[in-house]
């Protein structure tokens, strides 16, 4: 049988596959909010299918060691709602009520930066940022009351939409094998266990290490600032942390928190850069080698090229850019882990006679 040249088949995949990319995506987009809320409910069945197998290793049944984690789970998530996000959502109101002085403050520094400049005969021209930021002082002025009814709605349609996403993952825990053996079956025969191996591996572990990190990184944040009397500590002690879940956005949300409280006192903002990079260090290369191993195996820079790449399929998808950004990464390296399955399988080039 003929073997067709590897540029022909490359160029015949192209077209194809761009073919199935748009009507994907005209179907995606019609079921919007959907898709998004089945990953995330599977994505939620992952991690907690993780301490079920804990469970079960020890002599639990199946049914039971899932009773006992949803339980456990869903008084965690009660305790939080009534400990943690009364809090977040006081210190999140009291930052809100201070943006307009924190944007009044920011333009002082930056008209004082500009006389500075003027003085020692630098080149200093700030008026557009200057500009910038009466503009939007106004805007949060005006808006905030506007969009009281605005976040009401927000929340009944997150509460909804978050009953719909636990109640999904908990069927897809309970039928998570059978699930997993029904769509296997569609895949050819000698790349289905090393497709199914590579996406346990790589979605368990990645999204059970990121997690574990993240609040392992809130809790110590969380101490030190208060330790500190940073403000709005337990704020930007969660913020920080759960940007962990997607690489390098933690370090953007420290720098931004620190600006945030540089502004009005740059003693405070020195001492929460640097506490926060003491701790975020600590995690990284104590915690993080331990927890995560080599499961991702990408290099930084396909990592920073993944995450844009995620977020806009995401988007275009109507998956959305934060679902799309968290599965920017392990996407990309199960790609990369069955093309290098695949280039070690595909048999070497025969010589011309």
């Amino acid at each position: 049988m003929m073997s067709w040249p590897g540029w022909l088949r490359v160029g015949l995949a192209l077209p194809l596959l761009g073919l199935n990319a748009f009507v994907l995506k005209r179907v995606l987009v019609q079921f919007a909010p959907f898709p998004g809320l089945f990953l995330t409910a599977a994505l939620i069945a992952f991690l907690l299918d993780l301490p079920c197998r804990w469970l079960m290793a020890r002599g639990f049944s199946r049914s039971l060691s899932i009773a006992a984690v949803v339980l456990v789970s869903v008084g965690l998530l009660v305790l939080a709602a009534v400990e943690l996000v009364p809090l977040l959502i006081e210190q999140l109101s009291q930052l809100i009520s201070a943006a307009p002085s924190l944007l009044a403050a920011a333009e002082q520094l930056i008209n004082r930066g500009q006389a500075w400049a003027v003085d020692r005969g630098l080149p200093a021209d700030f008026a557009d940022l200057s500009s910038d930021l009466v503009t939007q002082l106004s805007r949060v002025v005006t808006q905030l009351s506007q969009r009281l009814l605005a976040i009401l709605g927000a929340t009944v349609g997150t509460t909804i939409n978050t009953v719909i996403v636990l109640v999904l993952a908990v069927f897809l825990l309970l039928g998570g094998d059978s699930i997993t053996q029904g769509l296997a079956r569609w895949l050819p025969e000698r790349w289905r266990d090393l497709v199914i191996t590579t996406l346990e591996r790589t979605f368990r572990g990645y999204f059970a290490g990121q997690v574990l990190l993240a609040l392992i990184l809130s809790a110590g944040q969380l101490v030190v600032f208060s330790v500190l009397n940073i403000p709005y500590g337990v704020l930007f002690a969660v913020l920080i942390g759960f940007t962990t879940l997607i690489p390098y956005a933690s370090a953007i949300t420290i720098v931004l928190v620190s600006a945030i409280l540089g502004i009005q006192d740059p003693r405070t903002g020195l001492e929460l850069l640097v506490a926060a990079i003491l701790v975020g260090q600590v995690v990284d290369q104590v915690i993080q080698p331990r927890l995560m191993g080599s499961i991702v195996g990408l290099q930084p820079a396909w990592l920073l090229i993944s995450l844009p790449l995620g977020a806009r399929i995401g988007a275009i998808n109507g998956l959305g850019e934060l679902l799309g950004l968290l599965l920017a990464v392990p996407v990309a390296s199960c790609i990369k882990s069955l093309a290098d399955a695949m280039q070690q399988e595909s048999p070497p080039a025969t010589a011309g006679r």
